[in-house]
């Protein structure tokens, strides 16, 4: 489909929108070509192997490679072999929970969701130009939206259209219970871009098996008041999933020195994880440009 034709049958509500994902689309596409000097498609490349079929084990052959359940049928030995992915399917798993409500204000600042909704989008919108199976699972601590790995300008808009209307059951955050979504709902290997502030606990293990069975990229999202809290005195802060309020004197040092230590920690712990696991890994700021911070990663898959 044209991208002409297509826009025109865009809802009037989406067409700014997607006006405005594109020119973002093309600015991290140019940035790719020119910085790499290659095709945007590698992006969207695996970068591992992929099963192929069985053959007869032959002399020299890994013995790693040896398929022990084909060969325990008594037929032969058999060994695994393999072909190199050259394109895989996308699935965005966004974090819809309210902590990513945070941000905004200042100078037209996003929220953190409104981030990940347009790092999506752009996303999506890259897929389909390059003919590549993008899909979106939005969670919080349950399962918000799901849309199956398809290809095409025609899936990009209706993905845009169902994930920017999407209003949230749930306030809570469980990335575990998001990560073991994604593995249920895959039945091959998948690029999955996983998109989260992080602030949770216990999903250490579900992202080892997920980085083990897929091709994974984590992106933190990060609103500036959580990396410097600003010092305003005696105000009242409200959980924003639990919705519980408290009075607290930001500009004490004990609850400044809590928080940056707080903060500090959870970003040790992520990369820490990530690079033990091989994982890409960047954090993005709601007030910073992440066109750049896209286009690095992208080198770093290339390499």
């Amino acid at each position: 489909m044209p991208p002409a034709t297509a826009s025109a049958r865009l809802p009037a509500s989406l067409t700014a929108l997607v006006r405005r994902l594109r020119h973002l689309e093309i600015r991290m596409r140019q940035a790719v070509e020119a910085q790499l000097q290659g095709n945007f498609r590698s992006v969207f490349r695996g970068n591992g192997l992929e099963f192929d079929d069985v053959r007869l084990y032959q002399y020299g052959d890994e013995v790693r490679a040896i398929d022990w359940a084909v060969s325990s049928k008594g037929h032969g030995t058999f060994v695994k072999t393999y072909k190199e992915e050259r394109e895989q399917q996308v699935l965005v798993a966004l974090d819809v929970s309210a902590s990513q409500r945070v941000g905004g204000g200042a100078a037209g600042t996003p929220r953190k969701l409104d981030l990940g909704r347009d790092l999506a989008g752009v996303l999506a919108l890259s897929a389909a130009r390059q003919d590549s199976a993008l899909g979106l699972l939005a969670f919080s601590d349950q399962k918000e939206l799901f849309l199956p790995p398809a290809k095409g300008l025609r899936a990009a808009y209706a993905m845009l259209q169902r994930l920017y209307e999407l209003v949230p059951v749930s306030r809570h955050t469980a990335i575990g219970v998001g990560i073991r979504q994604v593995l249920s709902l895959l039945r091959r290997r998948t690029l999955v871009v996983l998109i989260s502030d992080f602030i949770d606990e216990n999903y250490e293990r579900e992202l080892t098996m997920l980085a083990r069975q897929h091709d994974l990229v984590v992106v933190q999202l990060l609103a500036p008041q959580e990396a410097d809290f600003p010092a305003l005195g005696i105000v009242p802060l409200r959980d924003a999933e639990t919705g519980l309020l408290r009075w607290v004197d930001t500009s004490a040092p004990a609850f400044r020195a809590q928080h940056a230590g707080q903060q500090q920690a959870r970003q040790q712990a992520l990369r820490t994880l990530c690079r033990r696991q091989r994982v890409g890994l960047i954090t993005l700021r709601t007030d910073e440009d992440f066109v750049p911070q896209l286009v690095g990663l992208f080198r770093q898959r290339k390499g």
